[in-house]
């Protein structure tokens, strides 16, 4: 997963994009909390972020803040690396928007688990995205079908937005997930079939 690394220190900057890339991730690196901002506006901006606290131009929960005002569906999953102590200081972090909060200095393995539950929370995320898209697109089709419909006064086809004529059975089919089971309703049973049925044993008898 590509990860945005904001940190001002250089020593860790190097180890925090050393464990990240050995753990198989693409890391984008930011210095300060400006450069972080901008990489995060960006189309491909990185799903998860880790920002240090403390930085020049623009602090770690200020750039949350920010995040949790723009008007998009999805945001980036933010943990929040700091050498802050106490209760305060976490329930700082987290009200600023941050999804997670790790002190300095941490653990490696604390990371990488704290890492690991951020991509399965992104994954998630993007997997219910996916869902609610293909239900609006479902539910556009849907409503395709309560629009005005050209149909044909003697064969009943339906003329559809190609200027195609085509029978009722393929446009709800191509429009909607409806099948069809075909029967005879009691109308044409008295006015078509049972003539016919009548007419056969005339011939018959």
């Amino acid at each position: 997963m590509k990860i945005l690394i904001a940190e001002d220190d250089p020593i860790s900057r190097l180890v925090l994009t050393t464990h990240l890339s050995n753990w198989g991730h693409e890391v984008i690196v930011a210095v300060n909390g400006f450069e972080a901002w901008e990489e995060l506006q960006k189309a491909d901006a990185p799903r998860l972020a880790i920002l240090d606290w403390m930085m020049p131009e623009m602090e770690g929960p200020e750039v949350c803040r920010r995040l949790r005002r723009l008007a998009h569906d999805i945001t980036p999953y933010v943990i929040l690396l700091t050498a802050r102590q106490g209760v305060e200081e976490v329930v700082k972090g987290i009200v600023a928007g941050a999804d997670d909060y790790l002190t300095k200095p941490y653990h490696r393995d604390e990371l990488r688990v704290r890492v690991e539950v951020g991509v399965r929370l992104v994954d998630l995320q993007t997997k219910l995205a996916d869902k609610v898209e293909q239900l609006q697109q479902a539910l556009a089709q849907v409503k395709g079908l309560e629009g005005v419909l050209p149909i044909c006064s003697y064969c009943k086809k339906i003329r559809d937005d190609r200027d195609s004529w085509q029978s009722v059975e393929n446009y709800v089919a191509t429009h909607s997930e409806a099948e069809f089971s075909h029967g005879i309703c009691p109308s044409c049973f008295e006015q078509i079939v049972e003539p016919q049925l009548k007419s056969l044993k005339g011939q018959t008898a």
